[in-house]
């Protein structure tokens, strides 16, 4: 139940803001519109400007409370993570959810957030002072701050594959690959648990179908079983490289 209702006009003061007890920060509102018991104030984010999308050297900026649509319809988006963000959330939920409270809310069936992490997607953040931090330590430690921005890189080739129930279902199993001029390869796998996994983060993507597998050997749940999905992972990781564009 929200309690109380904050429209800051600066960083600073939704910052002052979010140092109280039982504040969050509202950006898209989509989480925040779940029936709760529990009292909350609440600090609007949109007079701050933090919804810009850039492109900076090699990098896309996506700012925290640009929406997922926004980002999908970005001719900066490569084409994969479109393919991912359409299965994050259907339209109506895009046109309102934020990157960074999508972000924030994401489990291991998140194929935003295994794209994300296959392209070691830079977190900068705000409490105290700013910070920034690979994907992988954020969604590892989900610190309590604010987010300001989100970087992925422009100058890598990236494949997604994935296999659900229907067409719009997320994920039972995800492969997201991404390679860099260096030969630098991520592995990432999405479909379970609580973040998605990196399953290779090397110099060559020798072995790739095996560190997927690999990946998968207790990922038994509701929706399919650990070996289910590890012969399934073994099989997108290596479209995945055959299709790397």
């Amino acid at each position: 139940m929200i309690t109380a209702y904050h429209r800051p006009q600066t960083l600073d003061e939704a910052l002052a803001l979010l140092t109280q007890p039982n504040t969050l920060p509202l950006g898209g509102g989509t989480l925040l519109s779940q029936p709760t018991s529990d009292p909350v104030s609440v600090v609007d984010l949109q007079r701050l400007g933090l919804d810009a999308l850039r492109v900076k050297g090699n990098d896309l900026e996506i700012g925290a409370t640009c929406t997922l649509q926004s980002l999908l319809e970005s001719e900066h988006c490569p084409q994969t993570l479109k393919t991912a963000l359409k299965l994050e959330a259907p339209i109506n939920i895009r046109n309102a959810a934020s990157v960074a409270g999508t972000l924030v809310a994401s489990d291991g069936r998140s194929p935003f957030a295994s794209m994300l992490l296959a392209m070691d997607a830079k977190i900068t953040m705000v409490s105290g002072q700013t910070s920034v931090v690979g994907i992988g330590e954020f969604l590892l430690t989900r610190p309590r701050a604010l987010i300001t921005h989100i970087s992925i890189p422009l100058n890598t080739k990236t494949a997604f594959e994935f296999v659900s129930r229907t067409p719009a279902d997320k994920p039972i199993v995800c492969a997201v690959l991404a390679q860099w001029n260096s030969g630098r390869t991520r592995l990432t796998l999405g479909g379970y648990g609580k973040s998605p996994m990196l399953a290779m983060d090397g110099t060559e993507a020798d072995g790739l179908d095996t560190a997927a597998q690999n990946a998968y050997h207790e990922a038994n749940d509701e929706w399919a079983s650990a070996e289910y999905r590890m012969d399934v992972a073994a099989t997108l990781a290596k479209r995945c490289l055959a299709g790397l564009k």
